[in-house]
């Protein structure tokens, strides 16, 4: 992998980490609902027009746009809306990669190896250090559930990729993108209001153009247009570990940007969960069992 290529990577994981922030800023200005649903409104659109459809069943587009775009975007924009930080949010969702193992076990009979569920046992000892923090109040523990919740829907929608086969992931997403944005609309309308949903598009503040042009274009048609690329071009075990580093940019921009702090027991409950991490996709190449 080339100097080039890495750069690359590297300012992928770049955006999805800081794509946090914007989250975070974007919900003070726009209700969370209705800015997940421009934000896939707005990448689908135009780029449907020039992406080429999936090479799969049509049900898995629909399957991925629900579980993925309805669901844990929903349950994410919404849970950092009620509180859940920035860069802590950046970090449990990486726990999709855990989600993905078990229901991948129970769903499809694959095994996991042994270092990977040491990995998923580290990263499960962390988040439950980070949840010790948070339970204070319920109005601090709930927004972490959303957050891990979110995580858990992630896994489900690798599932329904893997059950898609071999495709595109950026024509996946693009397409699957235009699955989301109407029930999501639907559900801003039923639990934030039609009036919030008017004064949102009316009057959008300059806050809010750039959190939906963000989190349209470069967060996910960019973002996956050149990961797609360099999956295509590299082995997967040579690009997927870049992915670790998204909760490292998304805490030290929430840090830099919103000032957010993170204490000590979070921190501990960080490291153990970016171990984990490691551990997941480092270790199964040293376990022969």
């Amino acid at each position: 992998m080339g100097l080039r290529d890495v750069l690359l990577a590297l300012v992928v994981v770049a955006i999805w980490g800081f794509n946090f922030v914007v989250i975070k800023l974007g919900v003070a200005d726009v209700p969370p609902l209705l800015l997940t649903g421009l934000r896939f409104f707005f990448a689908a659109l135009p780029a449907v027009f020039f992406v080429k459809r999936p090479a799969c069943a049509a049900r898995w587009v629909i399957a991925f746009g629900l579980v993925l775009g309805v669901v844990k975007f929903g349950l994410l924009f919404v849970g950092m809306k009620v509180g859940m930080p920035a860069g802590l949010s950046s970090l449990v969702l990486q726990m999709q990669a855990f989600f993905t193992m078990g229901l991948a076990f129970f769903l499809l009979g694959e095994r996991p190896k042994r270092m990977q569920l040491v990995g998923a046992g580290v990263a499960a000892l962390g988040i439950l250090v980070i949840a010790s923090t948070r339970t204070g109040g319920g109005a601090a523990l709930g927004p972490f559930l959303m957050v891990l919740g979110a995580a858990a829907c992630w896994g489900l929608a690798n599932i329904v990729t893997k059950k898609a086969g071999r495709v595109d992931m950026l024509g996946f997403v693009v397409w699957a993108s235009l699955v989301a944005p109407l029930p999501l609309f639907a559900l801003s309308w039923i639990f934030e209001g039609g009036e919030a949903i008017v004064a949102t598009l009316s009057h959008p503040t300059p806050m809010a153009l750039a959190a939906v042009a963000y989190l349209a274009w470069p967060t996910t048609v960019l973002g996956f247009g050149i990961w797609s690329n360099l999956m295509s071009r590299h082995p997967a075990a040579t690009v997927a570990p870049f992915s670790l580093l998204v909760p490292v940019f998304g805490l030290t921009s929430a840090f830099l940007v919103l000032g957010e702090p993170i204490g000590g027991r979070e921190a501990i409950g960080a490291a153990l969960v970016i171990g984990g991490l490691v551990v997941n996709v480092f270790g199964p190449r040293f376990d022969r069992g």
